[in-house]
């Protein structure tokens, strides 16, 4: 309950509280002929009062006005009980009064009836604290409700944005993530492009250092071939000149 209704409850409380609380204490000091008279008129009322003594009636009634005034007096009290108790109580009043010939002509209250039927206005008084506490009850409750959808639609909002956001992030870590696999492939691409060329290399070096040297050999043979066949030829003719020599000495 905020402070502002309070205080504009504070008036009528503080005044029938006061009120009440004072009959209360007077009656539990009331004598025996007090508790008699005030039996016999609640009796009438309501038959069924009857049946308790005066004194003990007395005395419950003391006390039900004590608590009730009490209750009115403490702010603690939440207002709608407070004036729920009011209303009950001079509810009560107003239908003893009603119920009770010789206090009400009509509507009108009698001269008998005129002390009681001034209970009216804590009738009135009750009735106006229920009817404050339920409409501001009411508009409070608006209130929270009001704040706690825009809460809600605050909290759905935030959830979008966390969600876009780490949908972001997510993305932004899969793409560092995808370089740099793709930088860790093509440098592994690079070192085995390079390990295969140092190996052609090596492998051709070795063809050419082979086919080389099959080459020295065949030029080799192929010059030991010539020069056999040129001696050969040299002797064939040196042969055929001393052949013909031999024959025109003869």
């Amino acid at each position: 309950m905020s402070l502002a209704a309070k205080l504009r409850r504070a008036p009528e409380r503080i005044a029938t509280g006061a009120f009440i609380l004072n009959s209360g204490l007077g009656k539990l000091k009331a004598d025996e002929q007090t508790a008699v008279a005030l039996h016999g008129m609640a009796a009438g009322a309501y038959p069924v009062l009857a049946k308790v003594p005066p004194k003990p009636f007395l005395k419950g009634l003391a006390v039900v006005e004590t608590s009730l005034g009490a209750a009115l007096l403490l702010p603690i009290v939440p207002a709608r009980v407070a004036g729920a108790g009011l209303v009950a109580f001079s509810g009560g009043l107003l239908t003893m009064w009603w119920r009770t010939p010789g206090m009400h002509d009509g509507l009108r209250p009698t001269h008998e009836g005129t002390a009681i039927a001034k209970d009216s206005w804590m009738f009135g008084i009750g009735t106006s604290l229920l009817i404050d506490s339920i409409v501001t009850d009411t508009g409070q409750s608006h209130v929270t409700r009001k704040a706690n959808r825009k809460a809600r639609k605050s909290e759905r909002k935030a959830a979008k944005i966390e969600a876009k956001f780490g949908a972001a992030t997510r993305h932004a870590e899969l793409r560092t993530q995808t370089k740099a696999v793709a930088k860790e492939h093509a440098l592994a691409a690079r070192a085995s492009a390079k390990e295969h060329a140092a190996a052609a290399r090596k492998v051709a070096r070795k063809q050419a250092k082979i086919q080389t040297k099959n080459a020295r050999a065949a030029a080799q043979s192929a010059a030991s071939t010539v020069r056999s066949a040129a001696e050969s030829a040299v002797d064939s003719a040196s042969s055929s000149i001393h052949a013909l020599s031999d024959t025109i000495g003869a």
